[in-house]
């Protein structure tokens, strides 16, 4: 128990302080090979790029532990390229929908014709294309545009941002917020149990009490002595808190495991699954829209390949080829004490995209959820943390186990000893 609380004397607090396991993040895209057919109402055939791969390291600032057993902290990524791992370069070109246009016009949709003509014309003037060709670079990490400043020009505050655009723009060498956890020190169940984020006991992202709910921890570590049946987390990325559900029991390096994954459910819509009606307007099952905490762009968040989705999904394009083992994320804890021993998060972007009437540049597309890029988060504990881990928490608490039981045996075996010299001294 000591050792794995929110304490600078745990075992586990350097662990948790400055996350020693190697993260990689590999970035998949999704190329439009036919994007002149797109714009004649044609069905989008899409080529996937990569894997683009980037170490991740964690670390946390701004540690202040409070009165009320817990303690409060930011933790920053930073992301470095890695080519050797990579299938391709961030100089690499790839064509992709103008997301800031196309996102911009579907917004735009209900305002009056008007104010779609007039940006219609500014789009003609800047020679902006329903979609373009920019470098891997340029679309994660920003590239500066004069549509950003056109469009706050014409309808001020649509798009809250100013200077570059970029998809991971505000990943690299950003907090994920303040988070606010529970420390364990007066009780272990809640330990590292989000007791707030930046604040707030609540969200108010969604329509209903329980989708706004921040559930669970910050998604490293759970508290100790896990059940086999679900685990909750809350991620800002997704703006929501997610449960996994126990799969099956397992060992890593000898490290006995609980395998979690996502249900069926997670990102299925209010009609299939009625909890999941707050995180509607909905579209089909297998998509969650995140518009009203993505800047109200039309954006939605997936499995890879839409992955246990609604086949009409999959069918309205082509080139997925949604499969269990290349596109589910797992999650491999440790029971006993809660750290997770080996990873894979994986998650879609996708943006909706359609003919808008008054923006001719939207051309005759059909209403298709386009899937943008996936990326998987991976990590796994190995070398000198791995032995120390297995050591420390596996291998000498089991030998404590056997000594009791060893123990116990040689008492059983001197009560009945002394019982036995007792009735024949009688």
């Amino acid at each position: 128990l000591q050792n794995v609380r929110i304490d600078p004397s745990s075992i586990s607090f350097n662990m948790w302080k400055d996350i020693p396991v190697p993260f990689y993040m590999s970035v998949y895209f999704f190329e439009v090979l036919n994007p002149k057919d797109v714009l004649q109402g044609a069905k989008p055939v899409l080529s996937q790029r990569g894997p683009y791969v980037y170490r991740e390291f964690r670390y946390k600032t701004n540690i202040t532990f409070h009165d009320n057993d817990t303690v409060s902290f930011l933790e920053y990524r930073q992301l470095f390229f890695q080519p050797e791992l990579s299938s391709g370069s961030e100089e690499e070109y790839v064509v992709v929908p103008n997301i800031l246009m196309m996102g911009a016009a579907v917004m735009m949709e209900n305002l009056p014709n008007f104010v779609k003509l007039l940006l219609s014309g500014a789009l003609a003037g800047l020679k902006q294309e329903a979609f373009m060709n920019r470098t891997v670079g340029e679309i994660m990490w920003g590239y500066e545009d004069s549509l950003i400043e056109t469009i706050n020009t014409i309808v001020p505050g649509l798009i809250p941002f100013k200077g570059k655009f970029g998809l991971f723009l505000e990943l690299n060498n950003t907090n994920s917020g303040l988070f606010t956890v529970n420390t364990g020190m007066k009780d272990i169940s809640r330990v590292h149990m989000v007791d707030s984020w930046n604040g707030l006991k609540k969200v108010n992202y969604w329509r209903s009490s329980e989708c706004n709910m921040i559930n669970g921890t910050s998604g490293e570590m759970w508290p100790p002595f896990m059940s086999p049946t679900s685990l909750e987390f809350y991620s800002p990325d997704a703006c929501r808190s997610m449960t996994l559900v126990y799969e099956q029991s397992g060992k890593f390096k000898g490290v006995p495991t609980y395998r979690f994954v996502a249900p069926k459910t997670l990102f299925a819509n209010g009609t299939d699954y009625p909890p999941n009606e707050g995180f509607c307007p909905c579209m089909q099952s297998g998509i969650q829209n995140i518009s009203t905490c993505r800047l109200n762009a039309p954006m939605f968040i997936s499995h890879p390949h839409f992955y246990n989705a609604d086949p009409a999904l999959v069918n309205a394009v082509e080139g997925l080829h949604p499969s269990e083992e290349q596109h589910a994320l797992f999650l491999d804890v440790h029971p006993m004490t809660g750290i997770p021993m080996n990873c894979s998060i994986k998650l879609q972007l996708n943006l909706y995209i359609k003919q808008v009437s008054g923006i001719i540049q939207t051309g005759k597309i059909k209403p298709v959820v386009l899937p943008l890029l996936w990326f998987a988060e991976s990590g796994s504990i190995e070398g000198s943390v791995l032995t120390e881990f297995y050591n420390n928490l596996v291998l000498i608490p089991s030998l404590l186990d056997y000594l009791q039981y060893i123990f116990l045996g040689l008492s059983v075996l001197l009560i009945i000893s002394a019982a036995v010299l007792v009735v024949m001294r009688q």
